[in-house]
């Protein structure tokens, strides 16, 4: 062996023990946070989420799409109540959660415990943390570290992956 093929193949070895854990972690489904809670999982075909999402709910939710900013009446929702997947209704923030964060997207500093699973999406090859339905899988939107008080945190989520349920 000379030294260029030892040389290739000590980089190669590298690269591949590096970022091979990273992407494989990125391709594992999110676990859920607690064992049984009553909060069972959904598990549906995609021609039966097809029939029960929009075209662009579908996209979003099944897909993991994003929306164009600005596009969602949630965005500037505003009453008291809770904010539901729109695949499954399961209560994902209630709306004291909700904040204006000037992105045009409805935003929110926190979930409802237990209700959401994250995982790390490479889509823009930056590593961002991506957060699901915890009960169908559905994507929602992106969490960030530039939220306010008290936890920094800024859920940015999709209007179409979620219905709102205003207090009676």
């Amino acid at each position: 062996m000379n030294r260029k093929t030892f040389f290739g193949l000590s980089i190669g070895a590298i690269f591949q023990a590096s970022f091979a854990p990273t992407f494989l972690m990125a391709l594992i489904k999110p676990q859920p946070k607690s064992e049984s809670d009553g909060k069972d999982k959904i598990a549906l075909s995609d021609a039966q989420w097809q029939e029960k999402l929009t075209p662009d709910q579908y996209h979003i939710l099944r897909e993991e799409g994003t929306e164009r900013p600005f596009s969602s009446e949630l965005n500037d929702e505003k009453r008291e109540g809770t904010f539901v997947c729109a695949g499954c209704d399961l209560p994902l923030f209630k709306s004291s959660m909700k904040y204006d964060s000037g992105t045009g997207w409805p935003s929110f500093y926190d979930t409802i415990a237990l209700n959401v699973e994250t995982k790390t999406d490479f889509k823009l090859i930056i590593p961002r943390t991506e957060y699901h339905c915890r009960r169908c899988g559905g994507h929602q939107g992106h969490v960030f570290n530039d939220g306010p008080a008290p936890t920094g945190k800024r859920y940015c989520n999709n209007g179409l992956a979620l219905n709102f349920v205003p207090e009676t």
